[in-house]
Order: structure tokens, then C-alpha cells, then sequence
């Protein structure tokens, strides 16, 4: 099991979690500490059209749209976070 060094968020993705109500805030977080370990935990699946490696993390309507990095570090980066409707446009 390998587990991530950083986890970097963009503004979008620290945005969204800012102006989200607690419990929501919380389940993402949650969510997001799934994800912090490889293999990963959740409903996850990789997104179609990008060759940067990005995945989908589903949280009820909510998705987190994520990557791994690596360089000397393993960096979870979390690209936007929004709801099913969206999030994809």
C-alpha cells in the first residue's frame, strides 16, 4: 500500500470546499482521505478524453475530480470538486 505524500488543491477545488455547508465539506473530506492511499477506496473511475491520468471520485451528486503526480513526492492533486450536472462542462 502506498500512501500519497501532498495533496495540492486548485482554486476551483478550495473554493467549492470553502463555500460548502460543513456537512458536505466533511463527507468530501472523507472522501478525499479515501483516495490518500493506493489502492484507492470510493467509486472511482478514470475520465475519458484526458491522457494526464485524472479519475472521478463519486460522493453522492457531488464528484471530485482528481490526479496523481509524481516526482519525488507522490502528490494527490484535486483538480475541481462540483456536482454531477456541473462538473463536466
Amino acid at each position: 500500500m502506498e500512501k500519497v505524500d501532498e495533496v495540492r488543491f486548485s482554486r476551483e477545488a478550495r473554493n467549492f470546499l470553502k463555500n460548502a455547508d460543513p456537512k458536505l465539506r466533511n463527507q468530501i473530506k472523507e472522501g478525499i482521505e479515501g483516495i490518500k492511499i493506493i489502492p484507492s477506496k470510493g467509486d472511482i473511475k478514470p475520465m475519458r478524453g484526458y491522457d494526464d491520468g485524472r479519475m472521478r471520485l463519486r460522493i453522492g451528486k457531488y464528484r471530485v475530480i482528481y490526479r496523481y503526480e509524481r516526482n519525488t513526492l507522490l502528490v494527490l492533486f484535486i483538480i475541481d470538486i462540483g456536482s454531477r450536472g456541473d462538473i463536466y462542462k
